[in-house]
């Protein structure tokens, strides 16, 4: 066992404060990482808050990793001392049933153990990358590529990866046309994306506030939802629409704006429920689907894509004694548009 000092939640809507936490020997199988940088996610404090439900504290957040490999474990064949690695939302899973041999681990029927605030197959509760040091199975870590910086790379892990998976899936490519509901976090990615994978790409945010951003990120168009005439003039226009925001939406309204077989893939988790009626969705078969994050390989994948087309995060890097102001700026939309932490700073 390893002491290394860490950021961590003691209770439910407890500020975050500093502390040490032990990390396992690494074992045959294991990548000992030094933490970098580690991205603030909204679903960090999702979690440090309970929004989701029962949590497990004290909480160590952080899934968006990026560092590098300092040990490895005698049976690693995929990683050496000194390579760029990073974690993403999982650190394992239970690789037999049949989403986990497809490589769709983040599916596993078991449930993955994700990075933090879950329960590992030592028994032990998993900490994430609000710390120095972090050992995960090589199996579970992916590389990152010399063309991305440590820190713009280290929200790809999850903002990156979450909307690249759907982008994947639903084959947006040239002649789509793509919209991203929020230029937040995830839609900052996901705009990048979309405009790298070659559609047409428009934002739909309740204001112009960021259009010029919007823009400069590779939007072609940038709509108000606060303006009717918005659901009016593009009724019917997209292939497909990413909901990047974690707050009930009027969805029926969005789903008037898809074209025939369109789809509404729902990225945000609010915390309360929200209503879909199936009035909204009959007709011009329309659909709503949901999308995790992506399994290790395409993670790899997307990792490999932004580093050639030049995409990363936007960030604004902070140390570690400011996470709690940075939680309640996030809150506030006060970020353009990722949160990450100088580890060096714990």
């Amino acid at each position: 066992m390893t002491t290394v000092a860490a950021y961590a939640a003691p209770a439910a809507r407890a500020p975050l404060e500093r502390t040490t936490i032990e990390r396992r020997a690494v074992g045959e199988n294991d990548v000992l990482i030094d933490i970098a940088y580690v991205g603030i996610c909204h679903s960090d404090i999702h979690q440090a808050r309970e929004g989701w439900g029962k949590a497990i504290f004290p909480m160590v957040p952080g899934h968006e990793i990026t560092g590098v490999v300092t040990e490895v474990g005698p049976g690693v064949t995929k990683f050496e001392v000194g390579d760029r690695a990073g974690v993403g939302c999982m650190a394992d899973s239970c690789r037999e049933c049949e989403n986990c041999r497809a490589g769709l681990e983040q599916y596993c029927a078991d449930g993955p153990i994700w990075t933090y605030n879950a329960t590992g197959k030592d028994g032990q509760p998993t900490y994430g990358g609000y710390s120095q040091k972090i050992v995960v199975d090589e199996n579970y870590v992916v590389r990152v590529p010399d063309a991305l910086s440590l820190d713009t790379a280290a929200p790809l892990l999850c903002a990156g990866i979450t909307t690249y998976s759907p982008l994947r899936h639903w084959n947006v490519g040239p002649g789509k046309k793509v919209a991203v509901i929020g230029l937040g976090g995830l839609g900052h990615m996901g705009v990048q994306i979309a405009h790298a994978l070659g559609a047409d790409v428009t934002v739909l945010s309740q204001s112009l506030r960021k259009k010029d951003d919007g823009l400069r990120l590779g939007a072609d168009h940038y709509r108000a939802t606060s303006d009717p005439a918005t659901f009016e003039e593009l009724a019917g226009t997209f292939d497909l629409i990413l909901n990047t925001v974690s707050a009930p939406l009027d969805f029926a309204a969005y789903f008037s704006l898809l074209r025939t077989d369109g789809a509404l893939v729902n990225l945000g988790l609010p915390e309360e429920p929200v209503q879909i009626t199936l009035q909204s969705l009959s007709g011009n078969r329309r659909s709503v689907s949901s999308s995790g994050i992506g399994g290790i390989a395409e993670t790899q994948e997307m990792l490999d894509f932004c580093a050639e087309h030049q995409v990363a995060a936007e960030i604004e890097l902070i140390r570690a004694d400011q996470v709690n102001e940075a939680y309640e700026r996030v809150l506030a939309s006060d970020v353009r548009y990722r949160f990450v932490i100088d580890t060096a700073t714990i």
